[in-house]
């Protein structure tokens, strides 16, 4: 009985391993294609080998009589810059210091600095990036909204794949419920695919500015899922929120 009972023990723990390993290879693989992305896509920015295909997207989203209009009926460009708002670095903090107070309020401590630290390690990186690049905006089409920094990468689709991403990642971490867990992820990735594209969309970003900030932000999401994960078997970040003292 004493055997059975150890090796049904050891077997759990295998399995329990294996699962940690499967997704910590999963993650640095990620990790590893974020970065060779973004590089890939520099490289050929600096080269100017990507022209082509910016202009042939950009084009393809604007009336072709009139390069100041974007295609679709009015509301479709209302709708697009209501959308790319939930990109701002003013939606952005809100948001963070949002979520920040909810963790905070269920006495998790240890994820709210964690959220914060992931959040301005993010808006630091994407700063330093854009002062690096200089990459000029788009001349090709009009711009339908203001616009003040540099262009490579999109500070927009950069920074909403670091938050939502990130918090997405965090808040899943920290929820028991599965279905919860998948609807936080998928509404991540939803925001920062459609605030992307709305850039593109407004002429205020090349193509390949949004696809270069895609890279960077989710790989950064994806190293503060790491860390997370890493913190949570040391019991220095709380996982579930219905269980105060719990760590599994």
């Amino acid at each position: 009985m004493r055997i059975t009972a150890s090796s049904t023990r050891l077997t759990d723990l295998w399995s329990r391993l294996g699962r940690h390993e499967f997704a910590l290879l999963t993650a640095v693989l990620a990790v590893a294609g974020g970065l060779l992305g973004f590089a890939l896509l520099a490289d050929e920015v600096r080269e100017g080998d990507t022209r082509s295909f910016d202009h042939t997207v950009m084009l393809a989203l604007r009336t072709t009589s009139d390069l100041s209009d974007p295609i679709g009926p009015p509301w479709v460009e209302e709708m697009a810059r209501d959308l790319t708002s939930l990109g701002s670095v003013t939606v952005l903090t809100l948001v963070s210091v949002a979520v920040t107070g909810f963790l905070i309020l269920h006495r998790r401590h240890g994820a709210a600095v964690l959220v914060l630290t992931a959040v301005f390690g993010g808006m630091l990186l994407s700063t330093l990036l854009k002062a690096g690049f200089e990459r000029p905006r788009p001349d090709l089409v009009p711009h339908a909204v203001m616009v003040f920094t540099k262009s490579f990468p999109s500070g927009h689709a950069m920074l909403s794949a670091v938050i939502y991403l990130t918090l997405g990642a965090l808040l899943a971490r920290v929820q028991p419920d599965r279905r919860i867990k998948a609807y936080l992820l998928i509404l991540a990735i939803l925001l920062t695919v459609t605030i992307g594209i709305s850039r593109v969309y407004l002429g205020v970003h090349w193509p390949t500015d949004v696809l270069a900030g895609w890279c960077v932000g989710a790989t950064w999401a994806m190293l503060c899922w790491l860390t997370a994960s890493w913190l949570q078997r040391r019991g220095h970040v709380e996982r579930d929120i219905g269980e105060p003292g719990r760590l599994e």
